[in-house]
């Protein structure tokens, strides 16, 4: 039997919630298959925006992924206090339609291609890069959170639609937001080493 699309089915369970407050377990159930590709861009997705917390709790939700990538497992065991985060049904309504719609616009340009790149039995190299944006997403680096993101949500897309070039867009940004992090952290090296000499030298 064959599915219909993801858009669709998150339509459907965002018509038929009836639980005053939806967990992000019964957000990801939501969408069905897939399950590490979605995983990572609903967890990415909150991370785009500024909101204080989000990304340190999500960010551990994202290294849980990445360890079942690293092991080979097709199920992924959130912690309980990432799996727990809920919503109001309003709010998961309105969070599972824009996923939806969100689907809806990426399948028309995603297309099964190198699909070698998001292979299930040789994903170690992408579990590193996911484990690494979750690392720095993580970090409380300003502004720090929207290159690895959407690193996040690039490789999410190209394990849903199977679309390798998806995957190497996201090791773009992933190699992008690795680079912003160090030069930050080589400016802050800098000035700070250079305030303790005057500090040193008064």
């Amino acid at each position: 039997m064959t599915l219909p699309p993801l858009h669709e089915r998150l339509r459907a369970a965002a018509a038929e919630l009836q639980s005053d407050r939806v967990s992000l377990a019964e957000m990801a159930a939501a969408h069905g298959p897939a399950a590490q590709g979605t995983l990572l861009v609903l967890m990415a997705v909150p991370c785009l925006l500024p909101v204080a917390g989000v990304g340190t709790l999500l960010g551990l939700g994202l290294v849980a992924v990445a360890l079942a990538m690293w092991r080979g497992h097709e199920l992924v065991c959130l912690p309980p206090r990432v799996a727990g985060m809920a919503l109001p049904r309003q709010g998961a309504q309105r969070v599972l339609g824009l996923m939806a719609g969100f689907y809806d616009f990426a399948s028309r340009w995603s297309r099964e291609r190198l699909t070698h790149l998001v292979r299930t039995g040789s994903c170690r190299w992408l579990a590193t890069g996911v484990g690494a944006m979750a690392v720095l997403i993580v970090l409380p680096i300003p502004f720090g959170n929207v290159l690895p993101a959407l690193a996040l949500t690039a490789f999410g897309l190209g394990m849903v639609f199977r679309d390798g070039v998806a995957v190497l867009l996201g090791a773009v940004f992933g190699v992008l937001a690795l680079a912003f992090t160090a030069g930050l952290g080589l400016a802050a090296w800098h000035w700070g080493g250079e305030g303790l000499t005057a500090w040193l030298a008064a």
